[in-house]
């Protein structure tokens, strides 16, 4: 087609379908643009308006209306030309004005540093698209028909557009379930990030064609005279699997072509949702599936609103064939995503709903609220946002999508953030689950808390969502003054002179709880409690229940009461002692000589649990004896002990410590 013949909208759009109003506003928008545009051409020697008119066209395509097309025809106008926002504002209205801003870079970053410019255009953009999704949708629109006119680039521009766009563009894509525009960005990138490979492969391709399609064919041919029997009509066509998953396939799991290529693909379109399941169950019949292979997106949809029956079997010939299972409408959402609802007539009328429907677009809303830092946003966006992710439930049943990896913690504060700020531990699948473990997809996950419980430092190490790390780093931002607060306060009690108390009271259970903190399975700042049944002390072999909504009860290991415990088997959990820092002291006993003492002295540090670095002991001729030891002390409650019982050691005059 020739340049000059392209150079109109109704070239690229039917506009019979449109009403009079719409009509006019499309040939208004397109009339402005090429004005706009007239003197620019693009690196291919094409007039520049050849762009707009396409994205314009591939809008139309997929069912949107006139502001949308209209805003298409306009997205380059202000970052590529002298026109004004508030001058589209006054020609085209508030509507199209934000839409053109949302996908229009911010001109006046004037940074050197590359990825801070597209840390703060990418940012701007997903901030815009939080009031209004459309913007996304021109977006991807936009990059798309550039990636596909991308050799007229110089080599370095290109990788690093393609990079960008395989990074940021595609997962996008896919977050929002556009599997059609994900796959195209994918293998563009590939295309100009490795062309070697890409040549390679798509020659590989084209020679396998004939013997895949042979396959595909036969397995056709079985499964329609197998639905005959139950009366089940339904589509039924090969997949074949683009060029980036199978690069991506090949280098993560170190595969050759020949053993990708052993993998067949089809996908069976049913009538309705009844049916999927039927013919899932048909498959099962001829092939046996591989286990752990079968996901029902049905049940439980995507994020993306993908809904789909995934099973893999031993098919013909004994080679692996993956199957897919949907109805139209999945099938269509599947391909388009968001932009399904467009083309169902549900889009600009049911937008609050789509975005329900979107737990990766709630998320962004809470990011909005949390991040100021570009470059971080880059970093979380990337980790977290378009990373694969898991599907787990509530105790009632709830889905609840978080990342790959994701631990109880992450699930914890994605419930809420004071349940995350006092959980101390997780049933996953009705056993305890350290809080540090990764979780799978249909785990069940029950959050256990303690008003008395709070969030453990380690605990940024491990965790895998951006929303868990903003909420414990605000309880310490928030708790950082009242922990300065009280260490002034505990220095100044500590300066300030206090009347001798008696050494030899008697040790209660609160000297040393005071003094030993407990851990859990290797957490820490877990509330438990004591049972006053057995009065576990330091030292004793232990363990943990877990009572509901009042932390842990420890107990000794032998205590009768755990047999009594109905549920004890199901709700106990590892607990220690937790190990104290050592101080070594300097201590001089002065005694009666007699026959016997020096065994009594170390039997009474032995009960103590402490350690004899250093020991001295020297008669005199008075009849005394003075004993001098350097000991290891775990905490002032081992001191005390200790002191208790050579005190009560006959004979002892006197005891100085230091």
């Amino acid at each position: 087609m020739e340049y000059q013949a392209v150079l109109d909208i109704k070239d690229f759009v039917d506009l019979s379908g449109f009403n009079k109003q719409d009509v006019s506003l499309i040939k208004k928008a397109c009339a402005f643009a090429s004005t706009a545009h007239e003197s620019q051409k693009r690196l291919s020697g094409e007039p520049f308006i050849i762009h707009p008119l396409h994205v314009a066209g591939m809008l139309f395509e997929m069912g949107f209306d006139a502001e949308v097309i209209a805003a298409g025809l306009l997205h380059d106008t202000v970052e590529d030309t002298g026109i004004t926002l508030e001058n589209l504002k006054r020609q085209f209205g508030q509507e199209i004005s934000n839409l053109v801003d949302g996908v229009t870079k911010i001109s006046r970053i004037r940074s050197e540093n590359i990825k801070q410019r597209q840390a703060e255009n990418i940012r701007k953009m997903l901030f815009s698209m939080v009031n209004d999704i459309r913007i996304i949708l021109i977006k991807l629109t936009d990059k798309l028909h550039n990636m596909r006119t991308l050799e007229y680039l110089e080599k370095g521009k290109a990788q690093r557009i393609a990079k960008e766009t395989l990074d940021i563009y595609a997962p996008l894509a896919g977050r929002l379930g556009m599997a059609r525009f994900k796959i195209e960005l994918e293998d563009l990138s590939l295309k100009y990030m490795n062309p070697g490979f890409y040549n390679d492969l798509k020659s590989y391709v084209t020679q396998r064609k004939e013997v895949r399609e042979k396959y595909i064919e036969k397995v056709k041919l079985i499964l329609q005279k197998e639905f005959a029997k139950y009366n089940i009509k339904a589509k039924i066509m090969g997949r074949a699997k683009h060029f980036y998953s199978i690069y991506k396939k090949m280098k993560d799991k170190e595969k050759t072509f020949d053993e990708i290529f052993d993998l067949f693909a089809i996908r069976i379109i049913a009538g309705t949702v009844k049916e999927c399941y039927e013919i899932m169950g048909v498959v099962h019949k001829l092939w046996i599936p591989f286990r752990g292979r079968f996901k029902d997106y049905v049940a439980v949809p995507k994020s993306n609103m993908y809904r789909s029956l995934h099973t893999t079997v031993i098919g013909p010939e004994g080679k692996t064939l993956e199957v897919q299972i949907r109805t139209h409408k999945m099938n269509m959402i599947a391909e388009e995503g968001i932009s399904a609802h467009w083309a169902y007539k549900e889009g600009k009328k049911n937008l609050s709903g789509i975005e329900k429907e979107l737990t990766w677009l709630r998320k962004l809303k809470m990011w909005k609220e949390n991040m100021d830092n570009p470059t971080a946003f880059m970093e979380d966006l990337q980790k977290e946002l378009l990373e694969d992710e898991i599907y787990v439930f509530t105790p009632k049943g709830d889905v609840i999508e978080l990342p790959i990896d994701s631990t109880p913690i992450d699930f914890a504060y994605r419930i809420h953030t004071e349940i995350g700020n006092h959980c101390f531990g997780a049933m996953v699948n009705d056993r305890i689950s350290p809080l540090r473990n990764s979780l799978h997809s249909c785990d069940v996950i029950e959050i256990l808390t303690s008003k008395n419980a709070t969030p453990g430092r380690e605990w940024l190490d491990v965790i895998k969502t951006s929303h868990a790390r903003h909420k414990i780093r605000a309880f310490f931002s928030k708790h950082e003054t009242k922990e300065e607060t009280h260490k002034q306060r505990d220095q100044t009690t500590k300066d300030t002179p206090r009347a001798e108390k008696k050494e030899d009271r008697s040790v209660k259970e609160k000297d040393y709880q005071d003094e030993f903190k407990l851990r859990v399975e290797g957490e820490k700042n877990v509330q438990m409690y004591l049972a006053q049944c057995c009065n576990p002390h330091p030292g004793d072999e232990i363990t943990g229940y877990i009572t509901r909504g009042k932390g842990i009860t420890v107990h000794r290991a032998n205590c009768k009461n755990l047999k009594a415990i109905k549920d004890y088997q199901k709700r106990k959990i590892t607990v220690e002692w937790e190990e104290k820092t050592t101080k070594v002291y300097s201590v001089d006993i002065v005694s009666k000589d007699r026959s016997g003492l020096l065994m009594e002295i170390t039997t009474a540090i032995a009960n103590t649990n402490a350690n004899i670095v250093e020991l001295h002991m020297k008669a005199s001729q008075d009849g005394l004896v003075k004993a001098a030891f350097r000991i290891q002390i775990k905490s002032s409650y081992q001191l005390k002990l200790f002191l208790k019982d050579i005190k009560a050691i006959p004979d002892v005059k006197s005891i100085d410590f230091r």
